[in-house]
């Protein structure tokens, strides 16, 4: 075959070369959209000593007052996803020191959240009307005068604990959590529930560990149905996910065993803040938050 007719065959190959090499080009600077896409959520986690593991080691040494532990399920769910995080949770936080300062040279919670966050969760309320901390201080101080008989703490405070809620504990949470989504309209807001810290009926082995008597364990679990309630009904809304652990934290409460129990009892606990959750309790609380927003 004479030579010339090879000439068009050869002349479609450096086009052909040409074509595959722009096609690299292409791919190459389409890169960063695909990268852009997969950027790490940028997390913002506020709220009280639930939500900072207040009493679990290690200690945040950022910021001592706040005693929010580097195990806290912000932190473990951070680690799951790649999430950027900026951890703002402190101990005895309640719904007002979202916009306001909790300690001096301590910013308001809500700070962390910007327009390009896009992801928030937080533990909040127990600490409003010092319902934790007087009802369980309360009942506890009763349950030892009494032996662990009858319900000394129901029959001196009653519903004063729950209309407290009602009136105070539900509006602040409703306020708060609105502030949060303004700050940050297109983020995914989840407020969790309180696992439990007592079982649903007295158990006279765990008195010495959490002295509460025995027809006050059910008033106890009652009023803190009744702040999970507030806090589902709050979130509800708001338009913010409510993650539910009562049925996750049952059996897991201050009266398991160790390695089961998710909370520290009173007394004789692991922790250095008693009435918390522990490290266990961390996790399964961040694998709640993981699988009830879907974040693998």
């Amino acid at each position: 075959m004479p030579l010339p007719a090879l000439r068009p065959a050869l002349r479609r190959v450096p086009t052909a070369a040409l074509a595959v090499t722009g096609a690299l080009a292409l791919g190459l600077t389409a890169a960063p959209t695909s990268a852009q896409a997969t950027a790490p959520l940028k997390y913002a986690a506020l709220g009280d000593s639930y939500s900072a593991a207040s009493g679990v080691l290690p200690v945040d040494p950022a910021n001592l007052l706040c005693l929010r532990s580097t195990a806290n399920y912000p932190h473990v769910v951070a680690a799951r996803t790649g999430a950027r995080l900026t951890d703002v949770t402190c101990g005895a936080a309640q719904t007002k020191d979202f916009t306001e300062a909790q300690y001096p040279g301590v910013a308001p919670q809500a700070d962390a959240v910007t327009p390009d966050t896009d992801l928030v969760t937080l533990t909040i309320g127990g600490n409003d009307n010092g319902t934790f901390i007087n009802a369980v201080t309360a009942c506890g101080t009763a349950g030892v005068f009494s032996g662990g008989a009858g319900s000394p703490c129901k029959d001196k405070y009653g519903s004063s604990f729950e209309e407290a809620i009602d009136a105070n504990t539900y509006p602040a949470l409703k306020t708060a959590l609105r502030a949060v989504r303004a700050k940050a309209p297109g983020a995914r807001v989840a407020v969790l529930g309180y696992p439990w810290i007592t079982p649903a009926t007295a158990d006279p082995s765990c008195f010495l560990k959490l002295p509460i008597a025995s027809g006050d364990v059910p008033y106890l679990r009652s009023l803190q149905t009744h702040l999970n309630a507030a806090v589902r009904r709050a979130a509800e809304e708001t338009g913010t996910t409510y993650i539910d652990l009562a049925r996750a934290s049952e059996g897991h409460d201050a009266c398991a065993a160790v390695g089961t129990r998710w909370i520290e009892p009173l007394l004789f606990g692991t922790n250095i803040v008693p009435v918390h959750p522990n490290a266990l309790g961390e996790q399964r609380m961040a694998e709640r938050v993981l699988n009830a927003l879907d974040l693998g």
